[in-house]
């Protein structure tokens, strides 16, 4: 069951599950108030989302997150960008 259900989300998202696990666990251990680490996993979140993010983009996404703080989540991250 499980191994079916991550070859699926492999196949529709193109990311393999490691790749996802690696950024959830970043995610969940990441000091959001450090701008090194909020602007490493907006990267990260990027490439993974297969989205360009331009360095003004980066600016914009790290400064709302990094005012936010704790309360941000992969799926607020995704929806900015």
């Amino acid at each position: 069951m499980q191994n079916s259900f991550f070859r699926a989300i492999e196949n529709k998202t193109g990311v393999s599950m490691d790749e996802l696990f690696t950024l959830a666990n970043a995610i969940s251990n990441a000091d959001f108030t450090n701008e090194h680490q909020v602007r490493k996993i907006v990267r990260k979140v990027g490439r993974l989302a297969n989205k360009p993010v331009s360095k003004e983009l980066e600016d914009q996404l790290t400064n709302s997150i990094l005012q936010k703080g704790s309360s941000i989540s992969l799926t607020d991250i995704e929806k900015m960008l």
